[in-house]
């Protein structure tokens, strides 16, 4: 009889321990029934909105990492211009230099051949490199438009997610086209050109600067 009681006494812990842990179980289960992304995938409407979201942000990070590669192949094709940039200068100085140490006086007389000759290259040259800086800064604001809606997009997917069903449907992620701002108002157009454009002002000021040091090399010697 001693031993039927001490049995049945030991029993009593084991069944507690069932009640709590069948208690926490129907705890989580009533979280889960109750959580945001459960409600959203019972609900047909917010579940094909939140998928087409999705893939729109895909779709927007697609587009944004071709434009950041299409950037860098762009630096990469102004760095390499302006490295035959200063070659061709290079040569041309040293040309021009050997020139007009071993050459007679008369060769003054025929100084703008070789200015004429650097002026025209370093035209060509400053023009690719302004025409692909046009191109980066093109791709550039695009990129600018493509994060910005992207940032939209994915606040309304973090707001759909915590919301559930109750999000409304009719919300759209906001444009990336909005109202300046006073400070950007206030930025001068002249300053914000020169600063994209500082290369091509380098370039044009080095070979402003050739065009009178071919006349002094050449009549100095």
């Amino acid at each position: 009889m001693a031993e039927m009681k001490d049995a049945h006494v030991v029993e009593i812990p084991v069944d507690e321990e069932h009640q709590q842990k069948l208690s926490s179980a129907m705890t989580i289960i009533s979280a889960i029934q109750h959580h945001p992304l459960m409600e959203i995938s019972e609900s047909p409407g917010h579940l094909l909105l939140l998928k087409l979201w999705r893939r729109e942000e895909d779709l927007f990070g697609r587009r944004i990492a071709r434009k950041e590669s299409r950037m860098d192949s762009i630096r990469r094709e102004i760095f390499q211009l302006c490295c035959f940039f200063l070659i061709f200068h290079g040569f041309f100085m040293t040309i021009l230099f050997t020139s007009s140490v071993n050459s007679e006086e008369h060769i003054c007389k025929k100084w703008w051949i070789p200015s004429i000759l650097s002026v025209s290259t370093s035209f060509v040259f400053v023009f690719l490199v302004q025409v692909n800086l046009c191109r980066y800064w093109k791709v550039w604001s695009q990129l600018q438009r493509e994060k910005t809606d992207n940032r939209a997009l994915t606040r309304c997917i973090q707001e759909l997610r915590m919301k559930g069903a109750s999000f409304d449907l009719s919300k759209e992620p906001q444009s990336g086209k909005r109202m300046k701002s006073s400070s950007v108002e206030i930025k001068w157009k002249p300053v914000t050109w020169c600063s994209q454009y500082l290369i091509t002002i380098c370039l044009v000021c080095f070979a402003g600067l050739v065009f009178p040091v071919s006349k002094f090399m050449l009549c100095s010697f």
